[in-house]
């Protein structure tokens, strides 16, 4: 979601702190703004357009400055507009503030919960604000409570804030100073190359080609950055030892953000599946527990059950990987979203595997569930993620590491398919924990695993096909999507896809309970897309085909070889190369991929930033 940047340096950072800002772009955001200290007085430039139209902004009003913070902002108090565009300035209380120089400027990720009761506080004080931010109200906090010291004010303000938050400050009165805090919302420190320069960012991939030298901040620090220094404060404001927040060499490559020959990133993303999948299971050379580290041993021996939490796209991996677990380790499975299971009372087992599964390891929801799960005594846990460095992986006792790569499209897919590749290994580590997995299976499953690269490069060559479908739900306005046992939740995932990039309304259902009630939805404007293995169901889900039919709904089928389904009036088929078992649904997901993709070119939508959403969710 929204993206921090600061510096303190010898030289002109605002080039730094810009191309910091270009490279959390795939995050999502709605403006972006850059603060600076220069010439003894505070600069700012803030824009509801793209990072470029900024640095344009910034080159034309000469703002330079060895001090400064900027950021990208995703909407939540209030709307997308300039007045509304970090970074805040406080320029002290009183109606005559106005004409006086800005003291403070600040940015700041996450949701102050208090912020109206504080707002409330500070105009009793004759603070008057601009914006409808919870972040303008941390800024005039901090001008209310600083005496010569800012570290002191930001320490005074944090314990006066309620929520999540990641804020960086400077002061008019201190250059070459910033201030960086964290509770609930991610942020690092860059350690220059240069003895005489330090960095924060929300993100390491903000610094690559910067510093590859990163510490990752822990809940509730403060880190205190000045020219060649700086100073780590724990979340009671006590110095923190040196060595207890170590540098960490991450490479962080920013040529992995480039298009190459592809149209959108989305579609780079689609096609870069089969290698994401590769290089998932490289050095997987058998079923074994230490695939998810250290002690997963005597962990998966002493668990009788799952818990999954999820949100979005992982959810519905999650809800794929029940049917796997159940079928095959049979062990009783239970799928949360996140948001929902942190809020509710549950019946605690500590010999539940609590399972988190998120892209970044910072999404907000998924990380408060999993502590909330911590308090109530299940205290094994393990994430399936694509970030090594992430809290998801600092805070949990195993992981297993997907390598997606950088994703930059904010509808997710090859981080979806990696995650199934790690949740099906998980499934099958543990079915051989507790001896319910052959040899001969474990060989047979290792083979399938194997073959997946092939077989997903064998369904991308439907792409043509695709493109077909494509042309007629571009002139559509809502669609069904239907599948039945471990493709169900394949069905969700494609009409996530669908909703996400074109805006067309999708819902999926599972298909027999389509004469429950959406039954009533079809027409022959309503076209109906139907996954179809030849698995166990298959003759069930030919049934509910037939009940579209009959209502002159239009079906759009994708069908393995020998199911037996061929084209007519009313009814596409896409045959898919091969039935794949139990990882069917890695394969099926691809055509729902592509089907979003082409239909958002069709109706000329913003593929890799759709309205209103984000990459990185780090608010509730």
């Amino acid at each position: 979601m929204c993206g921090i940047v600061g510096a303190v340096s010898t030289r002109n950072i605002v080039p730094i702190l810009v191309q910091g800002l270009q490279r959390l772009e795939y995050r999502g955001y709605d403006s972006c703004g850059v603060a600076v200290h220069a010439a003894g007085a505070l600069q700012r430039a803030r824009s509801t357009s793209r990072v470029a139209e900024l640095m344009e902004q910034v080159t034309a009003d000469h703002i330079e400055g060895t001090t400064g913070i900027a950021h990208t902002r995703w909407a939540t108090h209030g709307a997308p507009a300039v007045h509304n565009a970090h970074p805040h300035f406080s320029h002290g209380p009183g109606k005559e503030a106005a004409g006086r120089p800005a003291r403070v400027a600040l940015v700041h990720n996450g949701i102050i919960e208090n912020h109206d009761e504080l707002r409330a506080a500070l105009e009793a004080k004759g603070y008057v604000f601009n914006s409808q931010t919870d972040t303008e109200v941390i800024s005039h906090l901090v001008d209310s409570l600083y005496d010569g010291d800012i570290l002191e004010a930001v320490k005074s303000a944090i314990g006066q804030l309620h929520g999540a938050f990641a804020i960086a400050v400077f002061c008019k009165d201190e250059p070459h100073r910033v201030i960086g805090a964290r509770a609930g919302s991610p942020l690092i420190l860059g350690v220059g190359k240069d003895s005489s320069e330090n960095f924060l960012a929300s993100d390491a991939m903000a610094l690559a080609g910067v510093t590859d030298q990163i510490v990752y901040l822990e809940e509730g620090d403060v880190v205190d950055l000045q020219l060649g220094k700086y100073w780590i404060l724990d979340k009671s404001h006590k110095a923190v030892a040196p060595g207890q927040r170590p540098v960490k060499t991450v490479v962080a490559h920013s040529g992995a953000a480039e298009l190459g020959p592809y149209r959108h990133y989305m579609q780079k993303e689609i096609f870069e599946q089969p290698r994401a999948i590769g290089d998932t299971l490289e050095g997987v050379q058998g079923i074994v527990p230490e695939l998810f580290g250290d002690g997963a041993h005597r962990v998966f021996k002493d668990i009788d059950s799952v818990l999954i939490l999820a949100c979005g796209t992982s959810y519905y991996s999650g809800c794929t990987a029940k049917y796997w677990l159940e079928s095959i380790a049979k062990i009783p499975t239970q799928v949360e979203i996140a948001s929902e299971y942190r809020y509710r009372d549950s019946v605690p087992d500590p010999r539940t595997l609590v399972v988190t599964i998120t892209q970044s390891g910072e999404t907000a929801d998924t990380l408060a569930a999993l502590r909330h799960a911590q308090r109530l005594g299940m205290q094994q846990t393990l994430t399936i993620c694509n970030v090594a460095t992430s809290a998801m992986v600092r805070e949990c006792k195993l992981a297993y590491i997907t390598r997606a790569g950088v994703e930059i499209g904010v509808a997710s897919t090859k981080a979806f398919t990696t995650q199934l590749a790690g949740l099906f290994l998980l499934t099958l580590v543990l079915a051989q924990s507790k001896g319910r997995l052959s040899d001969e299976q474990e060989a047979a499953h290792m083979k399938t695993l194997r073959h997946l690269p092939a077989a997903l490069q064998a369904v991308l060559a439907l792409e043509p096909q695709v493109i077909s479908w494509a042309e007629d739900f571009a002139k559509m306005e809502n669609a069904l999507f239907l599948g039945r046992g471990l493709h169900y939740p394949i069905a969700l995932e494609g009409a996530l896809k669908l909703k996400e990039i074109t805006y067309i309304h999708a819902e999926a259902y599972a298909a027999g309970e389509l004469k429950h009630g959406p039954l009533a939805l079809v027409t022959s404007a309503m076209p109906v897309v139907t996954v179809a293995p030849n698995d166990t169901l298959l003759e069930k889900l030919k049934s509910n085909m037939q009940e579209v039919r009959a209502r002159g709904g239009v079906l759009y089928v994708l069908a393995d070889a020998d199911t037996r389904i061929e084209s007519g009036e009313g009814i596409h088929v896409i045959r898919m190369p091969e039935h794949y078992g139990p990882l069917s649904p890695l394969l099926h997901v691809v055509p729902l991929q592509l089907l979003a993709y082409h239909t958002a070119c069709a109706r000329g939508t913003d593929v890799d930033k759709p309205r209103n959403l984000a990459k990185s969710v780090t608010v509730e």
